[in-house]
């Protein structure tokens, strides 16, 4: 039976594949930054900083002074610095939380720089355009973009959290948030009798409680009538790629991973980027 050239393809054909991977790989930061920055000015509290990430839907502000970017503060801040140490964030003001100085990137920079400069800063990225600021980058926006190259075949086992922090059902939402603040995490998985029946992420407390008037009373609701479910999750083994294609397509940036009879594992955005900048 006589070969066919799709059964073996030509040097050209090869080599025009392979270009087609790199041209994704060089991908600019200015394709895929997010241009609508939001900001906030240093002597905001951080229940309006809360209030406006959870009804924008946004993960951090840009903090402003004098129509300069100083800083950043984010969902993670807001965890972290404030209801970990059992803070009002009525009485915090946006300056003694944020982070700064801004971790900066220029936008016709390529998106394996920007993956490599956000895990070694560790942090959400500025772009910046002729020297002003033109967009930020975060690990949401660096998921949807990440080329299927051969550092995306490494399997998310390699690089997902294998402690999974859970909670019961029962748990009041301001515990919750104290547990994710001290763990400095993003999620836990809400249990009900033992077994895991959803999920509650820092974008859930704060565009289902902080966007709201009376977020205080609201805290105290269980966590288990507010999580998400099913539960999204990914086979033990599953690509990196195909993870970043499964959080992009489902608007997550979180996946339990599960092996034959249980949950294994929790990959997040974060850690695909950083199998990505590899």
């Amino acid at each position: 039976m006589m070969a066919t050239k799709k059964d073996f393809p030509s040097v050209l054909d090869s080599a025009y594949e392979q270009y087609m991977r790199d041209l994704e790989r060089y991908k600019l930061v200015r394709e895929i930054m997010t241009p609508n920055v939001v900001t906030i000015n240093p002597e905001a509290k951080m229940d309006k900083a809360a209030k406006m990430m959870g009804e924008r839907h946004i993960g951090s502000l840009i903090v402003e002074k004098y129509d300069t970017p100083v800083g950043i503060v984010t969902e993670r801040d807001l965890l972290s610095k404030v209801f970990a140490k059992g803070k009002d964030p009525r009485d915090e003001s946006v300056e003694n939380v944020m982070s700064y100085p801004l971790i900066t990137i220029g936008s016709t920079a390529k998106i394996k720089e920007a993956a490599q400069m956000m895990i070694k800063k560790k942090g959400r990225l500025a772009v910046f355009d002729e020297g002003k600021m033109a967009g930020i980058i975060t690990a949401s926006d660096l998921v949807k973009s990440l080329p299927e190259v051969p550092e995306t075949q490494v399997v998310v086992d390699d690089f997902m959290t294998r402690e999974v922090i859970t909670a019961e059902a029962s748990t009041p939402v301001k515990n919750v948030a104290k547990i994710m603040g001290e763990e400095r995490i993003g999620s836990v998985l809400v249990t009900r009798e033992g077994n895991i029946e959803g999920i509650f992420t820092e974008r859930d407390l704060l565009t289902t409680f902080l966007a709201k008037e009376d977020a205080a009373k609201t805290l105290e609701t269980s966590v288990g009538n507010q999580s998400s479910s099913p539960l999204i999750t990914v086979p033990s083994g599953t690509s990196v790629h195909k993870a970043a294609v499964t959080m992009a397509m489902k608007h997550i940036k979180r996946l339990p991973v599960k092996g034959e009879d249980k949950l294994v594992g929790i990959v997040t955005a974060r850690d695909l980027v950083e199998a990505y900048a590899r």
